[in-house]
């Protein structure tokens, strides 16, 4: 690559003044861990999700991990999930000494497939941990049907899906409302809102909420909050087995300024995926991701398809030219840390695996320029269609 071309990442956070003082407002306050910033933060967040509760957390996983444990997951059950995401989806249902039950995707968003989740479910089961791929709502009604009918809960891993929406009984409802039992987000710095790292648990379920709270702060009965302005001397107990799952009150301060720029942030990744989508359309050998018309998605990342055996050929040649890309999602069943016996799955994944070995994510970010996208697309259509 030469050195005279400027490298176009493939995500970057949108950060800025506003965060940097709302970091400095939380520490020169003098109380930088769970408090004051992080409570507000889960009330704006619920009430831009269109949610009854928010809890913050430490991250998307150990949002997860909350969600299960308070289903009652635990060893011996089983979760019907997908194997076709970040590792952290099927991680969690081990952490309960569950085991997870990976179930295909679909042909054309690569979400949880509907279809075969009742022969996925058994005896053990004991609830459904769905995904909302690179943000792209999964088909809710269909899963949440199944699940109503067998009274097992379901969980929306939607790391990747803060502002996405859905069509639900002709409404745009967000993800996150929650339609299932909870939803869970991410805030790493690839997702459309940023902490530095971080999570939230929305539900409208409030004594779930309760206990969510209960577990993040080690099974504290007492918040630091009722502690530390009470005006008797309060001694804490804790009366189950808890975790330290805690957002710190910087990291909410940032938050409660990210939440502010989220629908400017949906509506440039919707314009740009919309450059995407007529920019590549009709190179052969590369097919772009569909919405369907019941989704609004946040385009968290925009993943083309490629012909199979080409995936990394095509991402080294688009990296010395000086874009930077990443695969698709992974497969948990293909790592080492998921030897026979720790899953199972009542038929085969192929089009899970399919998935893993044709996606490439393309740049796609809130200061991304429409000539840097130009940038993308040409050099994606020159490799794509053999130029190179």
């Amino acid at each position: 690559m030469s050195e005279t071309i400027s490298m176009i990442p493939v995500a970057r956070p949108w950060l800025g003044e506003q965060e940097a003082e709302a970091a400095r407002r939380a520490i020169l306050s003098g109380w930088v861990t769970q408090g004051p910033e992080v409570a507000a933060f889960e009330q704006e967040f619920a009430a831009s999700m269109g949610a009854p509760h928010a809890c913050a957390v430490s991250s998307c996983t150990t949002a997860l991990h909350l969600a299960l444990v308070a289903c009652g997951v635990a060893a011996g059950d089983e979760v019907v999930t997908v194997s076709h995401s970040f590792i952290a989806t099927a991680n969690v249902v081990r952490y309960c000494g569950a085991t997870p039950v990976f179930v295909d995707v679909q042909p054309d968003t690569f979400n949880i497939d509907p279809a075969l989740v009742k022969d996925a479910m058994g005896p053990r089961t004991k609830a459904i941990l769905v995904v909302h791929q690179f943000g792209m709502p999964c088909d809710l009604p269909a899963i949440l049907e199944i699940g109503r009918r067998r009274a097992i809960p379901v969980v929306e891993d939607a790391a990747c899906a803060v502002g996405s929406e859905i069509d639900w009984n002709g409404r745009w409802e967000r993800i996150g409302r929650p339609h299932g039992l909870v939803a869970c987000f991410s805030f790493h710095p690839r997702k459309l809102l940023s902490t530095g790292d971080g999570g939230m648990l929305t539900t409208a379920d409030s004594a779930l909420d309760q206990q969510f709270r209960l577990l993040r702060h080690h099974g504290m009965n007492v918040s630091d909050a009722v502690r530390h302005t009470a005006s008797k001397v309060i001694q804490e107990e804790y009366p189950v087995l808890g975790y330290n799952y805690r957002m710190t009150d910087i990291q909410a301060a940032i938050g409660r300024e990210q939440l502010k720029r989220l629908p400017a942030i949906v509506s440039r990744r919707r314009t740009l995926a919309a450059r995407y989508q007529e920019g590549l359309a009709g190179v052969d050998g590369l097919r772009v991701p569909p919405e369907p018309e019941w989704a609004r998605t946040n385009w968290q990342s925009y993943a083309v398809h490629v012909v199979a055996g080409r995936q990394r050929q095509i991402m080294q040649a688009l990296l010395d030219a000086g874009i930077a890309t990443r695969r698709g999602a992974m497969n948990a069943h293909r790592e080492g840390a998921y030897p026979a016996g720790t899953w199972r799955a009542p038929g085969p994944l192929r089009r899970s695996e399919e998935a893993q070995d044709s996606a490439i994510v393309l740049p796609l970010f809130h200061q991304l320029t429409e000539s840097d996208q130009d940038r993308v697309i040409a050099e994606v259509r020159r490799v794509v269609g053999g130029r190179s």
